[in-house]
């Protein structure tokens, strides 16, 4: 189980890493040649035609230019031709750029590891400056809709009430960050706790070791789930139980007839209401046998009459010539 968390865990990683730009293409590497980079850095993204298609994966001297390697989808290898240009592109304020290819449908495709032509300088600069001043022309709109107080953080900042709110859900979320770092509460103990931590480590273990017996097939659950006679019974059990289900449905059977019959459940209810009025009687000393149960005096009474009898039975039984004394006539 921690194997699979940890493999999962190195996936998104690396799927991260790469900035998401294709983790699972298949690729083909391109270099060009610029007299400067700005920065460029592998793992900037390479795009064509405006569309992101790869990423950089090396960024070299040499001599006085500089080597600039990348990788592309294969599927664009066909309109990255011999007449296609590199250049640098912006891809914000912040610095970023980008390698920026044209795509040229009508050459010949540039084989695998062979240079792609680099755009004039001056081309390259006039791209760069349009990204900046679309750049600065959001930000300017951007700026005026948080002065009008549009938006999220307008609002913020325009709005006393939600600003208050705001204030108040940092604040609580400082007092809980100060909570788990003083190790109060369970997941303070557990982060400040190496005793809890190593117990909840020792959990897993187990988790994972029960997990693995499971698939195994080992012990009672694990026999269970891979027991095909089970399932066969399973699958039994199902069928007569939805069987029985339709039965009761139409009627058939006692309890199917108890259950959609009205003139039954109506006699059935009568029976109880009976028997609860029985069972009340009998409880308030009510008849011969209310007083049996409630009188202790008549039950002592008869009791002692039943032994009597018992012990005139054993009497008769011992001699019964005692008890049967028959005189005979004769005229």
């Amino acid at each position: 189980m921690l194997t699979v968390v940890a493999l999962v865990i190195t996936a998104v990683t690396i799927f991260l890493l790469t900035g998401s730009r294709g983790f699972f293409w298949q690729r083909y590497p391109l270099k060009t040649r610029f007299g400067d980079v700005a920065g460029l850095k592998p793992g900037s993204p390479v795009r064509l035609a405006g569309v992101e298609v790869g990423s950089v994966t090396a960024v070299e001297l040499t001599g006085d230019k500089v080597d600039v390697t990348f990788e592309v989808n294969k599927k664009y290898r066909s309109r990255i031709t011999d007449r296609s240009t590199a250049a640098l592109g912006s891809i914000s304020l912040l610095g970023e750029y980008a390698v920026d290819i044209k795509p040229a449908s009508s050459g010949t495709p540039i084989a695998d590891g062979d240079y792609v032509p680099a755009a004039p300088a001056a081309a390259q600069l006039a791209d760069v400056t349009q990204n900046v001043n679309q750049g600065v022309q959001k930000i300017s709109a951007l700026l005026d809709d948080v002065r009008a107080g549009r938006g999220t953080v307008g609002k913020l900042m325009t709005d006393e009430q939600l600003y208050a709110e705001m204030n108040r859900f940092v604040a609580s979320a400082n007092e809980v960050t100060r909570t788990i770092r003083q190790g109060r509460g369970s997941v303070g103990r557990l982060m400040n706790d190496p005793k809890a931590a190593t117990a909840l480590e020792g959990s897993l273990t187990n988790l994972e070791a029960m997990t693995r017996r499971i698939n195994a097939g080992e012990g009672s659950l694990g026999k269970l789930l891979r027991d095909d006679a089970f399932g066969k019974a399973l699958t039994g059990a199902t069928a007569n139980f939805e069987q029985l289900s339709t039965r009761l449905n139409r009627g058939e059977g006692t309890v199917g007839k108890l259950m959609t019959d009205d003139a039954l459940f109506k006699k059935m209810n009568a029976l109880t209401d009976r028997f609860d009025d029985l069972m009340t009687r009998l409880n308030d000393g009510q008849g011969t046998a209310g007083q049996l149960l409630k009188d202790k005096q008549l039950y002592e009474n008869m009791n002692k009459t039943v032994n009597e009898l018992h012990a005139l039975v054993a009497d008769i039984r011992k001699d019964p010539k005692k008890f049967l004394n028959v005189k005979v006539s004769i005229f």
